[in-house]
């Protein structure tokens, strides 16, 4: 199968192409070649499949990158931790998070792509108590949470409008076990729930797009026993066919 993964370069695209890694043939995009330096010292170099520089904002480049491919796995976001970003006179959220996924979905409903895999983002415990099922969306206001709310809401309305085929991950926190750390490098302490491992995530992302029979889901990925107190993980495992193999007990 032909994969295009948008956000290759990123924490989660990196453990993402890993995973996809001698199963299929992929094209990885990513913004540039300076994007690629980010995980660099983690990650090592990335040569293994086609490499593509593209702006998600711009719809050209986008549909370019589609062409030809099998599935789509969206995990591109807008992540800078420079002063002002999400600020209120900060736009790029809103052309990165939300033109963005609307120019791949776009993109693949003319195309007839018959796979989209979105990495969406959720908390694990609501903080009213109601259980997270697919229906129940995330309350929060910040414009990073306003943005990945309504890019959920734009696959839900892409698939019932179109019968665009698409998956939506509720990822939380998302970490790496392996290495001890998140992704800011730092090291993982005071054990929550809301942990996932990238390489379960990634596992997830790989899943979702092999999976033909799947019209539409929402899936919260977790890594945590605990998690499934909260949240719709368990549907994750039964409807993907998946194991969370994330070991977090050696961080309690």
């Amino acid at each position: 199968m032909k994969v295009a993964v948008f956000g290759a370069a990123g924490w989660v695209g990196r453990a993402i192409l890993d995973n996809l890694s001698g199963r299929h043939e992929v094209r990885a995009v990513d913004l540039s070649p300076e994007a690629w330096e980010s995980y660099k010292d983690v990650d090592g170099e990335w040569n293994e499949g086609e490499k593509i520089h593209a702006d998600i904002v711009d719809y050209g480049a986008v549909d370019s990158a589609i062409e030809n491919m099998d599935a789509v796995i969206h995990a591109s976001v807008y992540a800078s931790r420079t002063p002002g970003a999400y600020g209120v006179d900060d736009e790029l959220p809103f052309q990165v998070n939300l033109k963005g996924l609307w120019n791949v979905l776009e993109s693949a409903r003319q195309r007839q792509i018959p796979r989209v895999v979105h990495v969406g983002s959720c908390q694990v415990v609501h903080p009213e108590g109601i259980f997270f099922s697919a229906d129940v969306r995330r309350p929060d206001g910040s414009l990073y949470a306003v943005t990945k709310r309504l890019q959920e809401e734009m696959c839900r309305q892409y698939n019932e409008a179109f019968g665009l085929s698409i998956v939506v991950l509720r990822p939380c926190s998302i970490v790496d076990s392996k290495l001890g750390i998140g992704k800011n490098r730092e090291k993982l302490s005071g054990f929550s729930s809301g942990w996932v491992c990238r390489h379960d995530l990634a596992e997830a992302c790989r899943l979702a797009a092999e999976n033909r029979e799947i019209d539409f889901e929402v899936l919260h990925t977790a890594g945590t026993p605990e998690a499934e107190a909260s949240c719709n993980v368990r549907r994750s495992v039964e409807v993907l066919g998946m194991e969370y193999r994330g070991d977090f007990e050696q961080y309690r």
